[in-house]
């Protein structure tokens, strides 16, 4: 089955949310960190590796300063790689073929990224899932942009199959779901997540508490309502549309300090950037489901 609809502003908002994970993980891993002695530093792992492959012990390994040096200057380099990732995705039409492909290898990176901060988290499948609409942007991107023919044409129409939809409406409520399994305190709640209610709304910390488990249900409503008969699935949609895209600003709104604006900005901003997709993304297949019903109603 394919649906139609209109191109350019859900073309361009696709390539906005894939560019800015991209762009906001290249800021993390130039300025920042990432958990990648997660798993170089893991013993049980690497021991028998280092000690068969390298001339060192574990212990020689893992407090050798020039191999942490290393490390830092390969998550430097990946950073990088994701900011030429991003420019592919913001200019994707215009670049050469060869230029596209870097960018499933800058989707792996992604996944394994998750798969890290999963370890991190002790193996929750939640923490993993959580990361579902920013390491599937890219790919949702590249068959969007397959199938839009690479048109720029505001009033041009193409078919898009129905199972990218569905695809986009998969990692919507996996993202959706996993946060929500936070929120409730399925998962212990992060403190951030109340710190950053409170600073946001200026409000105690048993509002900010109490607004995260409704917000958390909420998730949940989303997870399952975006299925539904676009009737009612619009309003899930706008819901997890507005509040992707607030959960994405309060990394900012929660923890800007007028005192320190630059470095307010420099810590949160790219934590903003590569959440961009968890707004963008259901707006966009908001933007597919008002197009079809449009040519429904034209069509009776």
């Amino acid at each position: 089955m394919k649906v139609h609809h209109s191109s350019f502003i859900i073309h361009h908002s696709l390539k906005i949310a894939a560019a800015s994970v991209f762009a906001g993980r290249a800021y993390q891993h130039i300025f920042w960190d990432a958990p990648y002695r997660e798993l170089l530093w893991d013993a049980q792992l690497m021991k028998p590796a280092i000690e068969a492959l390298t001339p060192w012990t574990w212990n020689e390994y893992v407090t050798n300063l020039a191999v942490d040096a290393t490390i830092q200057k390969w998550m430097v380099g990946i950073g990088v790689f994701y900011l030429l990732c991003a420019v592919a995705c913001l200019f994707y039409e215009k670049m050469p073929r060869w230029v596209r492909w870097p960018i499933w290898l800058g989707v792996v990176g992604q996944v394994l990224l998750a798969l890290l901060y999963m370890k991190e988290f002790f193996f929750s499948t939640g923490q993993f899932l959580e990361y579902a609409l920013q390491f599937s942007t890219p790919v949702f991107l590249i068959y969007f942009a397959k199938y839009a023919g690479g048109t720029q044409d505001r009033s041009n129409d193409f078919t898009i199959p129905a199972w990218l939809v569905l695809a986009m409406k998969i990692a919507t409520a996996l993202t959706f779901a996993c946060h929500g399994l936070y929120a409730v305190g399925y998962y212990p709640r992060p403190g951030l997540f109340t710190t950053m209610v409170m600073h946001s709304l200026h409000c105690s910390e048993v509002f900010a508490v109490n607004l995260l488990l409704v917000a958390g249900w909420l998730d949940f409503a989303v997870a399952v309502g975006i299925f539904l008969p676009f009737k009612w699935s619009k309003w899930f949609l706008l819901y997890a549309a507005i509040w992707g895209l607030l959960t994405s600003f309060a990394r900012i709104t929660g923890n800007f300090f007028w005192d320190f604006p630059l470095e307010s900005l420099h810590e949160w901003a790219h934590q903003m950037v590569y959440r961009l997709p968890h707004g963008l993304v259901p707006l966009v297949v908001f933007m597919i489901g008002q197009s079809i019903a449009k040519q429904k109603a034209n069509a009776l």
